[in-house]
């Protein structure tokens, strides 16, 4: 059979033998709305459990707008248009966008065009967090099981925070949107660190799809509370990367429509383990490198059994990335297991440290096949995997071996999040 999955912007068609017993597990399609930009403003208009921006927002005050870096699909030509014609009456000048980068590296003037538009670029000032700049932060408390946060502070002094973004089940967060705008979107390196600490990725909540009890997630709405947000502004996408479904309203309220939503189009039910899971990492931009198609490599190993085989396919086109510590957190390690010890060593800190944990993890548990025109043989077999120049190819070399025979793809990757649960009900949350 032939099939094709998300792979840079064309995507790549993948030849698969026939007498597999191959299941194909993908997005429950569910048609983007006929007005895009209507139904966002309509939201902003009746707001979830808060008055309508329009009302909230005085003309002399100070609005921050958060907004995703380029490794979110956020449609952000439909989203902020709506929301500038809620905030007609403030002047220009007294609207701020934040990028909310996070940890990772400032986007280039091009990207920050292809994010918000060239006229959005040209019309606003644009602020991108420096996660390692702790001057241009300030703390604003501790969580309860002490985190002390520190968010940026030029954010902080908004009078209207307004947070963006699009949902969808997230490898540890639970699901993202909703507080991951502020934290770790606009926090310092360190409050990162500790809310990606270690033993919160060994935590057994810690996973694709919760929310309650899940204690990184929880941390993360703790400290997005802490910085007052006025509004939330989040969607649904579907797998055309239309918009479905819009929350917006209150911060908690309208994100946990959003999450319950989410979860029940976007968490795929299946009766048992696979030998063969094959994946992507959604296409462009979310498969721009290593670093971020991990998350794919979750999405796979939630159904592949132990000891099989995981065949991610990511573009890559931002190489590993040479910014931040990952790619030198598995360089560096001789073996998964002394990697693993690494990270784990108390009082150890390294950026990134999260990420390369959970590659460490999914490589312990299967043999990971990565496809990559961007990528060197090198570069892969440092993170602890196996190249591929052919898809199809492996598939058919492992059949052969008599070690595998079903077959499981994920056309979209982490777009859907499947799960070992015939029932068909998702994984119990909020």
């Amino acid at each position: 059979m032939t099939t094709s999955i998300a792979y840079g912007k064309t995507g790549l068609e993948i030849s698969l033998p026939d007498a597999a017993d191959t299941t194909i597990v993908e997005p429950r399609h569910t048609p983007g709305a006929p007005d895009q930009r209507g139904i966002v403003r309509d939201a902003l208009r009746a707001p979830i459990a808060t008055a309508p921006l329009a009302e909230c927002a005085k003309a002399t005050d100070r609005v921050g707008i958060i907004f995703s870096d380029i490794t979110r699909p956020t449609p952000y030509h439909i989203l902020i248009p709506a929301l500038l014609e809620e905030l007609s009456h403030v002047p220009d000048e007294r609207i701020t966008f934040f990028n909310a980068t996070g940890t990772h590296r400032p986007n280039t003037e091009e990207e920050l065009a292809t994010i918000l538009g060239a006229d959005i670029v040209n019309r606003f000032r644009i602020v991108q967090n420096d996660c390692d700049d702790e001057a241009a932060h300030r703390v604003v408390g501790t969580t309860r099981d002490g985190n002390e946060v520190a968010l940026l502070s030029e954010f902080l002094d908004c009078d209207i925070k307004i947070l963006t973004g699009f949902i969808e089940p997230h490898f540890f967060a639970g699901m993202s949107g909703g507080g991951k705008a502020i934290m770790p979107g606009l926090a310092t390196l360190e409050t990162i660190q500790r809310n990606h600490r270690p033993a919160h990725m060994d935590h057994p909540e810690v996973r694709w799809g919760i929310t309650e009890g899940n204690p990184l997630w929880e941390q993360v709405r703790e400290a997005a509370l802490l910085a007052e947000p006025s509004l939330l502004l989040n969607v649904a996408l579907n797998r055309d990367k239309e918009i479905t479904a819009v929350f917006a309203g209150d911060f908690l309220a309208a994100h946990r429509a959003g999450c319950d939503y989410v979860r029940a189009h976007a968490m795929a039910p299946v009766e048992r383990e696979f030998d063969i899971v094959i994946t992507s990492n959604s296409g462009y931009p979310l498969d721009l490198n290593m670093y971020q198609a991990v998350k794919g490599m979750s999405a796979a190993s939630q159904v592949v059994r132990q000891d099989g085989h995981i065949i991610v396919a990511a573009d890559c086109w931002d190489g590993v990335p040479d910014h931040g510590q990952y790619g030198k957190l598995l360089s560096s390690a001789r073996t998964l297991e002394q990697l693993l010890e690494t990270i784990r060593s108390p009082g150890f800190v390294a950026q990134d440290m999260w990420q390369a944990q959970i590659h460490a993890l999914i490589c312990r548990k299967a043999t990971v096949h990565f496809y990559s025109r961007n990528l060197t043989t090198e570069q892969i077999r440092n993170g602890f995997m196996e190249p591929t120049d052919d898809i199809g190819a492996t598939v058919q070399r492992l059949i052969g071996g008599g070690a595998a025979r079903r077959i499981c793809v994920l056309p979209q990757g982490p777009m859907t999040i499947p799960y070992i649960g015939g029932s068909g009900a998702a994984p119990a949350t909020c």
